[in-house]
């Protein structure tokens, strides 16, 4: 990868082009740039959620997210590198499937509420969500890996995942949606 910056104020971007891995100059607009920044921006929320108190097995997890995202930002902005392995995703996939596993069937939908713990990763998977969609459409332009696409969609999930179980920290729960549909059908099935 290329130097590590030691002067940040360069103002080779005053006329609307960044530099990439490889030395090469696009618009600050380029499909490559938004899925980088989406990217960037996702890494800082994260870091905001690791502000709040949390069970130490998930700060243990956001962290390691956290490396792995700046590997995936690294990746976009080297045309053609691969940074982010596919254990990266393997991982995701297991924190997934233990979160999972310890939380109650979802009967309704739920609000991206509760306490600020869950509520910010709730932000995390919302901007994982739109990182996913940047990068689907630097796909659509251009040949890059799978893994990126893939590892931002695994981690949508897990952050909604993580909102729930931190939901229950301090016996709370979720907010569900207050459905008007949902609730005559339940008077429904209860005058019967």
């Amino acid at each position: 990868m290329g130097n590590r910056l030691s002067q940040i104020a360069t103002r080779t971007g005053d006329a609307g082009t960044t530099g990439l891995g490889d030395n090469t100059r696009v618009s600050k607009d380029h499909l490559r740039v938004h899925a980088m920044g989406d990217v960037d921006e996702l890494n800082s929320h994260i870091g905001v959620l690791l502000c709040e108190t949390l069970p130490d097995s998930v700060r243990d997890v956001l962290v390691e997210i956290q490396h792995q995202l700046f590997n995936l930002g690294g990746e976009l902005s080297i045309p053609g590198f691969e940074l982010l392995k596919k254990e990266a995703i393997v991982d995701l996939d297991e924190a997934l499937e233990t979160y999972n596993a310890s939380l109650p069937k979802l009967a309704e939908f739920i609000l991206p509420a509760g306490n600020r713990a869950a509520s910010q990763a709730h932000v995390c998977r919302t901007v994982a969500r739109r990182a996913e969609r940047a990068v689907v459409a630097l796909g659509e332009s251009e040949t890059i890996n799978d893994s990126p696409r893939q590892y931002l969609n695994r981690l949508s999930d897990l952050m909604f995942v993580l909102s729930r179980v931190l939901n229950r920290m301090d016996s709370g729960d979720d907010v569900y949606w207050k459905s008007e549909r949902m609730a005559r059908a339940a008077n429904t099935s209860e005058e019967v």
